[in-house]
């Protein structure tokens, strides 16, 4: 310890008004952030049409908004809590159906979460700290990708750090209820994160449960009541839809994705202890259980049935093979591992200096310290988690730990910056560990940016060799340069780009497919001079017109085909007025063109996979004999968009009871009879 002397400032400095530069640079990176979420989401694009036409849907009653009902008629729900579409709902209800009415919640709630990750890590660290944790979440490639989409876990991560920066409230006050209160509303904050994707949001619970027992200084008896009063919040914030959806007294739709229609087996089921551990159902694949491949580039997809793809290999749905370095693997490295080795790095450094402070008996910060475990328990966990999970992994799922890693590694760059001499190599480590890992990732597929690997080993250099000459100032500015330029190329790249991949939203070389291998259908070749290897065929256009959409798979059409609107005005001439106009057996995802583009009522047979038991076998003969339904759009026996799998006897119903209406001009429609 030196010691310092202070000087009084002279009366002009004194009166002097806060500088109001941090206030500008965080709205520059609020406004970076929207603009690279916002761009170009209205140039048609839907982001995932499954979740688009239940938006759509669920504007139209109060039942289906409650419930998240995918289609208007409030048969099946979509396979996730609602809490993720109600927003998207609201705005379709208050501007109409547009992609840009979808999207915008996304771009909302993602700039929000910018803002209050800064809020968080001001309040456990400092200015600068946050402002450049807020700059890295902002320029986190997947985060971006995803920010462009519809899917749940935008707002999954905007509630996650809303919990964190509760949490910080919590254990930084000196007083014991507020420091109660606002655990408890960390607790509510993760339950509504399970409304939005379940038992996901669940992983991070570990590290905050910890974090409080170390970093707080109330007495331990009321640590543990506090804990134990945050988890009963959690308990019924999380719960109560499900509690609502069970004791319901109306009709409610089934529960996409369950095996009972209820919400209690979806959660322990497939959609949620089952993407840890697998099983049926989770194997990797749909909910079907089809085994999904995943493709050295170059490959394409057989074509030979549902799910089967060509190549070898497999994975997670498309997320590589489980094991500890599923993280950095080609699926997922480009999404999210730029700084991971950076944290890890971070978070060795900081365990080895407070393993060297507690042994001299020097005391801590606990707010400090419940930071540091928060944020390392929140990385560390749910990282093992995805890269062990045995069921369905989507690469676009790691954006989870995008806050964990703009907070660690703003805190690290800065502590190495400000570290006393004898250990200020560690900037200079931190550089090159990270662009050194930055020029292996990039060199995986060089005709995306490939330049930025030579560039990002030039700035890097320079920045190692400012730092120990000692121009700390610039050495930190280049330093922040050379480990965020390659994310932020791939995330401005993918919002350049303006494109659509609604059903597996990723950055960089993985976005020409989906999730890390590419996908063709008839009439389209390769990029880049490659060659369709012998036997693998593209997967065939389907014929209700939703080209390039995998079997089974989420994608969906975006637009009504010219045969598709035959089909839809022929069973709306011809049904006599039937409540529903047409019911699309096989999968939503063919259902929901029709949903998104008409105000018909169309129902999906079966949910997400078709293998959904909703609707039944006797609800369909009850439609029919009351004359709610007339006509249904049946794929035969195959599987995937159109078809299904028979698993609850509705193709068999249909063979029986419907005729096929003239199959030149309306394929597959057929007219059912009591």
């Amino acid at each position: 310890m030196t010691a310092t002397v202070e000087v009084a400032a002279p009366v002009s400095q004194r009166i002097s008004r806060p500088s109001r530069l941090p206030a500008w640079a965080l709205i520059a990176i609020c406004v970076v952030a929207g603009a690279l979420y916002v761009w170009a989401i209205g140039a048609g694009q839907v982001g995932n049409s499954y979740y688009s036409a239940a938006a759509k849907s669920m504007s139209t009653s109060f039942t289906n908004f409650l419930f998240g009902s995918f289609d208007p008629a409030g048969v099946v729900t979509v396979d996730k809590p609602p809490m993720a579409l109600w927003p998207q709902a609201i705005a379709v209800w208050i501007f109409g159906f547009h992609g840009w009415a979808v999207l915008l919640p996304q771009v909302i709630e993602g700039v929000a979460a910018v803002f209050l990750l800064h809020r968080t890590v001001r309040l456990w660290a400092d200015e600068k700290v946050a402002l450049l944790a807020a700059l890295i979440l902002a320029l986190t490639p997947i985060t971006v990708a995803i920010n462009r989409d519809n899917n749940p876990d935008t707002l999954l991560v905007l509630l996650l750090v809303a919990a964190a920066y509760a949490f910080t409230r919590s254990v930084q006050s000196s007083e014991s209820r507020p420091r109660t209160r606002w655990l408890l509303w960390c607790a509510f904050f993760i339950g509504c994160g399970f409304l939005t994707k379940m038992l996901q949001a669940w992983i991070v619970v570990p590290g905050f449960a910890l974090a409080y027992l170390v970093g707080t200084s109330a007495p331990v008896k009321r640590r543990v009541l506090d804990l134990l009063g945050a988890g009963a919040v959690l308990v019924a914030s999380s719960f109560w839809w499900v509690a609502l959806h069970a004791f319901w007294p109306g009709s409610k739709p089934y529960i996409g994705g369950s095996t009972d229609g209820g919400a209690w087996d979806l959660i322990i089921g497939y959609n949620g202890l089952g993407r840890v551990f697998g099983g049926d159902g989770n194997r990797g694949g749909g909910p079907s259980g089809e085994t999904i491949g995943q493709l050295p580039a170059g490959q394409v997809p057989t074509g030979q049935g549902p799910m089967e793809f060509g190549g070898p290999g497999g994975g997670a749905m498309f997320g590589g093979q489980p094991g500890a370095t599923r993280m950095f693997d080609a699926s997922v490295g480009g999404q999210i591992s730029w700084l991971l080795p950076l944290c890890l790095l971070v978070l060795v450094a900081v365990s080895v200096a407070g393993v060297l402070r507690w042994r001299r008996g020097i005391p801590g910060n606990p707010a400090e310290r419940a930071g540091w475990f928060m944020w390392g328990g929140w990385l560390l966990v749910t990282a093992v988690v995805f890269s062990f999970a045995q069921g369905i992994f989507h690469p676009y799922y790691t954006t989870m730990l995008a806050p964990a890693v703009a907070a660690i590694s703003a805190a690290g760059l800065m502590m190495f910056w400000r570290a006393r001499s004898s250990v200020r190599f560690l900037l200079p480590l931190a550089v090159a560990v990270t662009a050194g890992w930055a020029f292996v990732v990039v060199s995986r597929d060089t005709s995306f940016h490939g330049w930025t690997r030579w560039a990002v080993l030039g700035v890097a250099a320079v920045a190692i060799v400012v730092l120990l000459v000692g121009l700390r100032r610039v050495g930190l500015v280049a330093a922040v340069v050379a480990v965020l330029l390659v994310p932020a190329v791939w995330s401005t790249a993918t919002a350049a780009t303006g494109g659509e991949n609604g059903v597996m939203p990723a950055a960089g070389p993985a976005m020409r497919g989906g999730g890390g291998f590419q996908i063709f259908t008839d009439g389209q070749q390769p990029p880049g001079g490659q060659q369709i290897p012998p036997g693998a065929t593209p997967l065939p256009q389907n014929g209700r017109g939703n080209r390039g959409q995998m079997m089974g798979g989420p994608g969906g059409g975006r637009e009504l085909t010219d045969e598709q609107k035959r089909i839809l005005a022929y069973a709306k001439e011809h049904g006599n007025g039937a409540e529903i106009t047409l019911a699309v057996a096989g999968s939503a995802q063919a259902a929901s063109p029709y949903i998104m583009n008409t105000d018909e009522v169309v129902i999906g047979m079966g949910g997400f996979s078709g293998s959904d038991n909703a609707p039944s076998v006797d609800q369909l003969q009850q439609w029919v004999s009351e004359g709610k339904l007339k006509f249904v759009l049946s794929g035969g026996d195959r599987g995937g968009p159109g078809g299904g799998r028979d698993s609850n006897g509705r193709q068999e119903w249909i063979r029986q009871h419907c005729s096929t209406v003239d199959e030149t001009a309306y394929a597959g429609l057929m007219e059912c009879h009591a």
